[in-house]
């Protein structure tokens, strides 16, 4: 085999490996994956059955078996490339059901530190013990196997090495503890780390806290366990625990019990000097920037704001907490209120940007701040004491009893401010930041005002007052196109504004079709320098959040739609939505996404366009187009789960099993389900074009499929044909006969709504045609009731009952008992339009038997409001309201709105004809109510119903149940 070629691992961060001094190329994800497995267990076989589990999750291919031997295959090539074809490899051995890597304990840096931590826990001698353990936390680059597939990296194999890391930690700071001041310095950049990352570990933030305090840094352990308390209140809604108060009250005892020197700086009080109660303020300081000339609208935020003021005989300190997105205006609304409200303030005003969000990174820490606070109120150098509790204290005495104005721009979230807030009532704070600060509201009781992007036409006016009323007036429809380009922010504005007043012969046309064209981009929105530039502003805080946040926020950007649900977001992540939470409450905080209803989260467009620009650098295209199929299943499983529970007899697509990692909507009642489809129309319709233009097609005509009817019910007859043209398009570009035969059936039905019968007819014949190559009998039946339906328009009775027979013949060869009995209703309704009520009063009674019997509630509610029709037109009112009343009741129950709607109509009409008028108006009242509220174009017949003097229609229309 020749020489011994040392081969080495590395699994401690990314997973790298050497054979001698040459780094090894690991092959592809999958590969990588395999190997990274094998190195979390050495020395131990790993079963097939768990490989397959750790690479494919619950959705195996029929060959995973056969690829993970090719890819042990090229891990034994790659690790020995000597070995004969069938000689026995040193490293990847075959045994137990599987395989395990054979590795020498100083080739694996995982093995290496459980090593290093088995001599610690066998030590005695603190110092020796704590020197081994941080020589084990030396070899750690970062999470275990990082930068393989993260669907891979997310299994419990990979997070129980990660444990192991933190557990070390842990340990490390009991033993520095013990050990003294100067190892426990040493441990406390890696503690800091680790704490940073697991915000809710009471356990690692105790030892935080304890080893801060050990170190000299008693004042950052107590704003640890402050932060950490708030933490723990805001996102579990718990109080500390035993561990965390015991460390907590710790420090506190500990600095309780410092005897603390007096400043040195600090001469000692004689005879002549000046007694401690002349520090005081000596000037009247005025810092605040000065006021946007072109500021406009605010004018509900300045109103709610203005209220806070703090009268004579406050009694507590006001503080209003500013928060949005970056480029929303934060800073100019706190500036311009400021200027409006400085007069009340008689003793001056105090400004600083504290840099929270700087691109540099240079925030301003609070000790800055304070110490700048101290120097504007002209405090002299040798009066000011060493510490920031000493400084905060001192600011604090020295706004006592006075009435000043404090701006504070920029936090970077509640722990930078609150050793600048007065302690005295009588001022009022202005705080601006990125960040949702829960805290300041938690603890302080801050006003939270949060700002939105500008209506049209306060948009319009900032427009104006930057270029000119003139200028915009010229070309208000460009000015228009530029305002929604910019999506009302004010920041985009301002970028676009300064470039016409620089080109002032440049046509505000022309700078809208710069905006059009750039959309999706945030080309037309780069300036020269980060503050006017909204890619830079949007980075600072992006560069803030953690990597499973900022990897979520980039996954947002293929999202469609207005908005987007908890469960669409953890199956972008393909994660539990358990995982996801914090992470989009990270997003929230950070104002890099909106809530505006609990579980729903947007966020504005340019936001959106950055984000996708982000995904394109960063992310794998592979990786973002499996994100988007798994939020695409989600959608149409979810779709079809909700049809399900509203419908359980109607007849509707089997779609393939969803992917690994997609959250499919659960519904236990029809009411849950009727809300998800309402709340998610324009989410769905987007995703069914979204998936039109990325190459999905199979997802386009199911999601038109699945929406169909609901579409319909609902009156979106011009939504229907757009979805349902996309679809079709989109089967056809498959060469897929089953979706292009939904899509053209759905396209008949449709067009014959809108009354364009010669297309109607066309689709439907397609449709028919389509469906018997593939042999769906059902599929052709529903064909056939639908050129029932459109022939009952055009009053072609005879025709539709011949369409009806050939649907029944259809259904009963596919074993479609529901269909059968939908056809009888149908055919029952016929009759009623060709005056032969005993003959529809048989069918309809039919059709109610059957249905009863197999438990379809929408059939049976349809036949009850059929045979109340019937009766009406028999004069048989009493029975007709009883009829009415059984479907009323059951359209209630599916949550049914359009049907209930179209029953409290016929109520109507039957209570007019027994001449019982106060209670037609109250029927036509309440259907008008349900059709305005879902925009349904029949709407306009109730309203006619209810015009003085008009005679109500007899409603003899054809009926598709």
């Amino acid at each position: 085999m020749g020489d011994f070629v040392r081969t080495r691992f590395s699994v401690l961060g990314p997973l790298r490996a050497w054979r001698g001094d040459a780094e090894l190329v690991l092959g592809p994800p999958k590969q990588r994956g395999l190997l990274a497995l094998l190195l979390t267990q050495p020395g131990h076989p790993v079963t097939v059955n768990e490989i397959v589990d750790v690479l494919w999750g619950q959705d195996p291919p029929d060959s995973a078996v056969n690829v993970v031997q090719r890819h042990i295959g090229a891990l034994r090539r790659l690790l020995e490339p000597d070995l004969p074809a069938r000689g026995e490899s040193r490293w990847l051995v075959r045994g137990s059901g599987g395989y395990r890597l054979e590795v020498d304990p100083d080739c694996l840096d995982l093995l290496r530190f459980r090593s290093l931590r088995q001599s610690a826990a066998a030590c005695e001698e603190p110092v020796a013990a704590t020197e081994l353990l941080i020589k084990a936390l030396a070899l750690w680059r970062g999470p275990a196997a990082s930068g393989i597939p993260a669907e891979i990296r997310a299994h419990p194999a990979f997070a129980a090495v990660d444990g192991e890391h933190l557990a070390v930690v842990k340990e490390a700071a009991e033993w520095a503890l013990k050990a003294g001041p100067d190892l426990g310095a040493r441990v406390l950049v890696t503690l800091r780390q680790a704490a940073a990352h697991h915000l809710l570990d009471e356990a690692l933030q105790a030892r935080l806290i304890l080893v801060l305090a050990a170190t000299g840094h008693q004042a950052e352990a107590l704003d640890v366990h402050r932060t950490v308390r708030d933490r723990l209140a805001d996102e579990l809604g718990v109080s500390p625990g035993a561990e965390l108060q015991a460390a907590h009250q710790q420090v506190v005892n500990r600095t309780r019990a410092r005897d603390l020197p007096a400043p040195t700086s600090r001469p000692e009080p004689t005879d002549e000097a000046e007694p401690e109660q002349d520090t005081a303020v000596t000037v009247r300081p005025a810092q605040l920037p000065a006021d946007l000339v072109s500021f406009t609208g605010r004018h509900r935020e300045l109103a709610d704001v203005q209220a806070l003021l703090p009268g004579e005989d406050a009694s507590t300190v006001v503080i209003s907490a500013i928060g949005g997105m970056a480029g929303v205006g934060k800073t100019a609304l706190a500036v311009h209120w400021a200027h409006r409200i400085a007069d009340r303030f008689p003793d001056g005003q105090l400004y600083i940007n504290l840099r929270g969000f700087h691109p540099t990174g240079s925030i301003m820490s609070p000790a800055e701040a304070v110490r700048s606070f101290l120097d504007a109120l002209d405090v002299p150098a040798q009066r000011i004491p060493a510490g920031l509790d000493a400084q905060a204290a001192l600011y604090r005495s020295l706004l006592a009893d006075r009435r000043m104005l404090i701006v504070l721009d920029n936090a970077r979230d509640s722990e930078h401010v609150r050793p600048l807030l007065p302690g005295a009532p009588g001022c009022l704070v202005i705080v601006t930041s990125r960040h949702q600060l829960y805290g300041l509201v938690a603890g302080e009781g801050a006003h939270p005002v949060t700002l939105d992007v500008l209506s049209g036409a306060d948009a319009l006016e900032l427009l104006s007052r930057r270029l000119g009323a003139e200028r915009v007036a010229r070309e208000p429809d460009a000015a228009t196109r530029i305002v929604e380009s910019c999506g009302g922010l004010p920041l985009a504005l301002a970028i676009v504004s300064a470039r016409a007043v620089v080109n002032p012969s440049f046509p505000l046309a022309s700078i809208a079709a710069e905006l059009r064209e750039s959309q999706d981009t945030l080309e037309a929105f780069t300036g020269e320098t980060p503050a006017a530039n909204a890619r830079s502003a949007f980075s600072w805080s992006y560069g803030l959040l953690t990597p499973a946040a900022a990897r979520l926020f980039r996954l947002l950007a293929l999202h469609p739609g207005p908005d987007c649900s908890l469960a669409a977001a953890a199956s972008l992540a393909g994660q539990r939505p358990g995982q996801v939470r914090p992470l989009l409450a990270e997003l929230v905080r950070a104002h890099l996404l909106s809530e505006p209803v609990p579980g729903r989260y947007g966020c504005h467009e340019l936001l959106r366009a950055y984000g996708t620009e982000l995904g394109q650098d960063q992310d794998p295209a592979q990786e973002l187009s499996t994100a988007r199929r798994r939020m695409l299943d989600h959608y149409l499983h979810s779709a079809l789960a909700a049809d399900r529970v509203l419908a359980p007899s109607r007849e509707r697509i089997e779609p393939n099993p969803h992917a690994a990692g997609v959250t499919v909507a659960r519904f236990t009642d029809q009411a849950g389900a009727a809300d998800w489809l309402a709340d998610h129309r324009s989410v769905l319709l987007a995703a069914i074009e979204q998936s039109a233009r990325h190459g999905c097609g199979e997802h386009t005509w199911q999601l038109a499929a699945a929406l169909e009817m609901y579409l319909d019910r609902n009156g979106c007859w011009q939504q229907q044909l757009t979805a349902q043209t996309t679809a079709g398009n989109a089967a056809q570009s498959l060469g897929d006969l089953r979706g292009q035969a939904h899509a053209h059936r759905a396209l008949g039905f449709v067009s014959g709504r809108l009354e364009h019968w010669d297309e109607a007819d066309a689709h439907l014949f397609r449709a028919l045609k389509l469906f018997a190559e593939i042999g769906d009998p059902a599929g052709q039946g529903r064909v056939h009731r639908y050129f029932a339906f459109l022939a009952n328009g055009r009053h072609r009775h005879e025709d539709a009952l011949g369409h009806y027979t050939r649907a029944t013949t259809l259904y009963s060869e596919a074993g479609r008992r529901s269909g059968e009995a939908s056809v009888a209703n149908e055919i029952g309704w016929t009759y009623i339009l060709m005056g032969k009520y005993d003959s529809a009063l048989q069918e309809c009674g039919r059709a109610l038997v059957v249905h009863q019997e197999i438990g379809d509630r929408n059939g049976e509610a349809a036949a009850w409001d059929s045979l109340g029709y019937a009766h009406h037109h028999l004069d048989e009112h009493g029975q007709a309201l009883e009829c009415y009343e059984h479907a009323l009741t059951l359209y209630r129950a599916i949550r049914d709105r359009y049907l209930e709607a179209d029953t409290l109509v016929h109520i109507g009409d039957t209570c007019h004809a027994a001449r019982r008028p106060a209670e037609a108006e109250l029927a036509w009242r309440r259907a008008l109510g349900i059709l305005d509220d879902i925009g349904h174009p029949d709407a306009r017949h109730v309203r006619d119903k209810l015009t003085p003097d008009a005679a109500p229609a007899t409603g003899e229309e054809p009926r598709q149940r």
